[in-house]
């Protein structure tokens, strides 16, 4: 009696937990750092990346303020948006709006990438015209040079390729192809759809990291890729020699619920690989 009573305390205690980790994953983001080198940025220079992906219309703090505040602490050369602002069934776009407003006046220079859920909304033409009259520089299918001091770099974008909406082609169109290039995918499956993509760093999302792990096993499921997925988070080298980097995201979609998948936002830098030498 109690052997069995103290087997039922111990899976009362380990369910609270891990109700408890889940809330904390679901609502308490963090800030991921990743360390990127290149020997094609100038001697002595780094970039930071603040990369944000698959809020899916999520609020952190009062009209996302705590989201809002760690930008402008973190103070990074440029923001990019890797799709999934929105979720496929989301009628509100204000609470996007204002995030946009919010992070344009920290910070001038924010690129955004469409993802799946945009393109299964039915707001999706209002979210972009709010996103151009914020200013929010959308690189679907195109590309931009960005220049800070004496780092020059060639950022690259496609819609989302799990739409199908994506087009390669146009995007690398004109690029320059002696200077650092970043491509902005939302989905990581880009590395498997195309060969020898001309990009140094792959910023992509999309996965969630699985949005619900398991200690030991990792991701169970992601989207596009089923079961026991390969590419959920972090840093991948593609065999074309790019570096893929995959978010986990802030968000969720089908279940409201993160585990042991803690949300997150990251901030990259890019630095000379020579520094060191």
């Amino acid at each position: 009696m109690k052997i069995r009573l103290g087997f039922l305390a111990l899976m009362i205690l380990l369910g609270a937990a891990s109700i408890g980790k889940a809330i904390y994953d679901t609502n308490v983001f963090k800030v991921n750092h990743v360390n990127v080198e290149s020997s094609e940025l100038p001697e002595g220079e780094e970039l930071e990346i603040l990369q944000i992906t698959d809020l899916h219309n999520k609020v952190f703090g009062d009209e996302n303020e705590k989201l809002v505040r760690t930008a402008e602490e973190l103070n990074p050369d440029l923001i990019v948006i890797t799709g999934d602002l929105i979720d496929h069934s989301t009628e509100q776009l204000q609470h996007v709006f204002n995030l946009a407003e919010k992070l344009k006046a920290i910070q001038k220079d924010i690129y955004y990438v469409s993802g799946n859920h945009e393109w299964e909304n039915d707001r999706t033409e209002e979210l972009f015209q709010g996103l151009r009259e914020r200013n929010i520089t959308m690189l679907d299918n195109t590309n931009v040079t960005f220049q800070r001091e004496n780092t020059t770099i060639n950022i690259a974008g496609i819609a989302d390729s799990s739409t199908d909406h994506e087009n390669m082609k146009q995007a690398f169109e004109g690029i320059d192809n002696n200077a650092y290039t970043i491509l902005l995918s939302h989905s990581p499956n880009v590395v498997t759809k195309y060969d020898g993509i001309q990009a140094d760093l792959i910023l992509s999302g999309h996965t969630h990291g699985g949005q619900v792990r398991f200690p030991f096993i990792g991701a169970v499921v992601a989207p596009d890729q089923g079961l026991f997925p390969e590419l959920t988070k972090g840093v991948y080298q593609v065999d074309s020699g790019s570096t893929l980097y995959i978010d986990s995201g802030l968000g969720t979609s089908i279940a409201p619920v993160r585990f042991w998948n803690q949300s997150q936002m990251s901030l990259l830098t890019i630095s000379d690989s020579n520094e060191a030498n």
